[in-house]
């Protein structure tokens, strides 16, 4: 099977911009105070984006939007072993807007965050395992 050169290099676009954002996640986390709020919003978007890049290194189309429940359906369909993984990474979604402008809930603890955080690395390794070795980045 021949590989898709521009396929290839825009999977691996995907997981290089969800790889900023675990990075993002966990310097924001590390800062004093902690900025959780922002950190979440980090944890949703690396696993948004290893979710697209997922689908975009399996020839699937998917649509703007940052439910994860949304795209892990689309993956589902792909690869049903995702589904724990699927599962977990949902409640990251209100990340994408809960606590993006003022006047919203209370912010977050340091084990909300740190739960995120992990749900965001899991669905990141479990994307990345189900790649071609040529599209891994």
């Amino acid at each position: 099977m021949a590989v898709d050169p521009e396929l290839i290099a825009e999977t691996r676009a995907w997981f290089a911009k969800a790889c900023n954002d675990l990075r993002a996640a966990e310097a924001l986390m590390a800062t004093s105070p902690p900025l959780f709020d922002e950190a979440v919003f980090h944890c949703q978007q690396a696993a948004e984006k290893a979710l697209k890049g997922f689908l975009t290194a399996n020839g699937s189309t998917f649509r703007k939007t940052h439910s994860l429940e949304e795209i892990g359906r689309q993956c589902l369909g792909i690869d049903p072993s995702l589904r724990t993984v699927i599962d977990q990474a949902v409640p990251l979604s209100e990340y994408a807007w809960k606590f993006r402008y003022p006047g919203g809930p209370p912010q977050l603890g340091q084990d909300e965050l740190a739960e995120a955080l992990e749900n965001a690395r899991r669905v990141f390794e479990a994307a990345i395992s189900r790649l071609p070795f040529d599209a891994r980045p």
